[in-house]
């Protein structure tokens, strides 16, 4: 496509002269901004596909998929709907578990908390939360059933560990000869859990079924049934299944639902990001399209010569043309490699710069993560490149038909 001779004066005009010293820095700062362009979109589009399948991975692990409740209060005759749901195609587990909010306090003071009653074989089914109790056992929780399990976070607010006694306050009080008081009861820690989602490990609080029972005065009912299938992705087609099964005074609620404004926040920030760093490499392009303006108008009398030469007007735009495509090709692919690279050591990075200005970069109380994810996807980094080189390859059209179009009499007329 390109001849020998094409390629040579195209090379030989991106060595720019001393005095054509200004074009080459339009040049460089132009193959900079792709670069840097091409690089943060790569790191801000890791980010976020590591941060909602961070969020997935621990919602799903620790929730069920679909959630069964009654339409009017609790559900009574649970283990019965229980074994008619576990009965359906694809369900490989379903709980019968009691939520409720509480006041927890402890020797630091006091914190709101979710209480789950949950019965002794939900941690066998939840993989994520079994393997990372970070402290005691759930010997007690199973065998005796009077210990409970506390997120770490929520733990260490309260100045309590495993051992230590955390009472529980419910908001709905019990009437007494006295008057109504709040239902108070401590409880031993038997264990405590880490999963490095703030959410949980700061607020959830997990109970023995019949101590919660108990504990919110259901009288054999429970709050919910958590169902969980093989295919989690499927849930919307599963759901009136579920219900169905449960009775007619159930109604199930999938995991999409149920989390809708994490992910629907995610990917509008995904999107608004992409749109946003999209405007670094569009800057960059116009940088290619004057700084070869520029070129072309320093080089009207070598054109003009090479036009009585005999070389043809494609010629000449093809000359152009690759000046500015090779800054397009070699920013993009210097931003590939930094983008690439700093995405995959984000946190490392994120450590050393926390160190090194003292603030915390990345809350875990405001994000809902303990570390910064990310995720590099094949199809997000072809995307980019496709969008950067599409961008520069545009952005020397104007410039390379220009050159084609001078005329050699006029560029000679004055020299």
């Amino acid at each position: 496509m390109f001849s020998p001779f094409e390629r040579l004066i195209a090379f030989r005009y991106l060595r720019a002269r001393r005095q054509e010293g200004f074009i080459s820095v339009i040049a460089g700062f132009s193959l900079l901004g792709i670069a840097l362009g091409v690089a943060t979109l790569i790191v801000v589009l890791a980010v976020m596909n590591g941060f909602r399948e961070e969020l997935l991975t621990r919602i799903l692990g620790l929730n069920g998929h679909v959630m069964v409740y009654s339409v009017e209060g609790a559900l009574d005759d649970y283990e019965t709907r229980r074994q008619a749901i576990v009965a359906l195609d694809d369900v490989i587990a379903a709980s019968p578990l009691i939520e409720g909010q509480v006041m927890a306090t402890g020797n630091l003071g006091a914190q709101g908390a979710l209480v789950r009653g949950v019965g002794p074989d939900y941690f066998v089914a939840r993989p994520l939360l079994d393997a990372n109790i970070v402290a005691g056992d759930l010997t007690t929780f199973s065998a005796s059933g009077e210990g409970v399990v506390v997120g770490a976070r929520l733990a260490r607010k309260l100045g309590l560990g495993v051992g230590d006694v955390i009472t529980l306050i419910s908001p709905e009080s019990t009437p007494t000869a006295f008057g109504s008081v709040p239902r108070m009861r401590g409880y031993p820690i038997a264990a405590l859990f880490e999963v490095g989602m703030y959410e949980y490990d700061s607020s959830f609080v997990y109970m023995p079924l019949d101590l919660a029972q108990v504990y919110f005065q259901l009288n054999g009912a429970v709050t919910g049934i958590e169902v969980m299938f093989d295919h989690p992705e499927f849930e919307n087609a599963r759901r009136i299944e579920v219900a169905r099964a449960a009775g007619p005074d159930a109604r199930a609620v999938g995991w999409q639902r149920i989390n809708a404004h994490f992910f629907n926040a995610v990917e509008v920030e995904r999107n608004v990001m992409f749109v946003i760093l999209t405007l670094i490499v569009l800057v960059a392009a116009f940088n290619i399209v004057s700084g070869l303006i520029m070129l072309v108008k320093d080089k009207g009398r070598d054109i003009a010569i090479l036009r009585t030469m005999g070389v043809s007007r494609g010629a000449v735009m093809r000359i152009f043309f690759m000046n500015g495509a090779a800054i397009g090709i070699v920013g993009t692919i210097v931003g590939v490699g930094l983008g690439i690279g700093f995405a995959s050591n984000i946190d490392v990075i994120r450590g050393w710069l926390e160190s090194l200005s003292g603030n915390d970069l990345f809350a875990a109380e405001i994000y809902f993560l303990s570390h910064l994810p990310a995720r590099i996807l094949v199809g997000d980094v072809i995307k980019v490149v496709a969008l950067a080189l599409g961008l520069s390859l545009l952005a020397t059209i104007y410039p390379a038909w220009r050159a084609a179009r001078l005329d050699p009499v006029e560029a000679l007329r004055y020299e």
